[in-house]
């Protein structure tokens, strides 16, 4: 890509304005942050499991990873998460 001078990039930046308008640019930013942040993350993932191999799978991914099932709080009352069906007769 040749070099841009100031003014081609004046050019490019209108043009830029123009087709998505003010109000869209910060949006749009905003996404494209999520997204490489979310990219970035991704592929640090796979050259971790790359390198690790079984090291990266025994250690948890997150510091301290919450039980699968949590018992009820103190002064609860335990609902049945699956609702079960009433015999009407």
């Amino acid at each position: 890509m040749p070099n841009l001078k100031g003014w081609e990039w004046l050019i490019i930046v209108a043009l830029i304005l123009l087709l998505f308008g003010a109000k869209r640019l910060p949006d749009a930013a905003r996404g494209l942050g999520r997204s490489l942040r979310i990219f970035k993350a991704e592929t640090k993932g796979l050259a971790d499991d790359a390198k690790g191999g079984a090291a990266a799978e025994s250690a948890p991914s997150t510091p301290a990873e919450a039980p699968a099932s949590l018992p009820p709080a103190p002064g609860t009352t335990p609902t049945d998460p699956v609702p079960t069906e009433r015999a009407e007769g």
